[in-house]
């Protein structure tokens, strides 16, 4: 108990987050498509299954978790057209200027250090693989959130990647050497999610 207050269970959160992804039709292996792009250049090795074991991972840190749950639902309710005015038309519109959507795919990055930021940057302006269907608009959907959303996911698990290569490179060896269970030391470490 918090406060008197009930928490709610990190599998459920988990549950709810991974269940919205699929409600909007984004797959983990769309996430992990991108994340091979930016990183295959630099990892001698990688293969697509290091990069979902990074996206999945990522998908477990709850500051990850709260911005998918808040964005994905504010796009589902400016689809249902239950947003107040002006706040429906600016994000129905995915207005230029609203910047709200990118603050908070850019919150969601920052525990992954300056790599994730820059990454981020990156997927946001040139709207790599899934990202740019996203933010085409196309079949009235409303993506003003998720498309910032993945770009975040993607940033992340890219620098969870990047950061893993350096620990690589340290014991001399590559993602050859690991399998993708094995890129996550941080689950082998009792008490620790991510």
């Amino acid at each position: 108990m918090d406060g008197g207050k009930f928490r709610v269970h990190s599998e459920e959160v988990t549950k709810a987050t991974h269940e919205a992804l699929e409600r909007r039709g984004i797959t983990l292996d769309e996430i992990a498509r991108i994340v091979l792009e930016m990183q295959l250049p630099y990892n001698d090795g990688l293969t697509i299954d290091h990069c979902i074991e990074s996206v999945e991972s990522v998908l477990r840190k709850r500051e990850m978790q709260h911005a998918l749950l808040v964005g994905i639902e504010l796009d589902e309710l400016a689809e249902q057209g239950k947003l107040s005015r002006p706040l429906q038309q600016i994000v129905d519109s995915d207005e230029g200027l609203f910047g709200v959507d990118e603050m908070i795919g850019l919150g969601a990055v920052l525990t992954y250090g300056s790599i994730a930021v820059t990454t981020f940057g990156h997927l946001d302006k040139n709207k790599v693989g899934i990202i740019r269907k996203l933010d085409t608009k196309a079949g009235g959907a409303v993506h003003t959130f998720l498309d910032d959303l993945v770009a975040s996911i993607a940033a992340c698990a890219s620098a969870r990647i990047a950061h893993r290569t350096r620990d690589l490179e340290e014991r001399g060896m590559t993602f050859e050497d690991v399998s993708p269970e094995d890129t996550a030391p941080e689950t082998h470490v009792e008490g620790a999610e991510t």
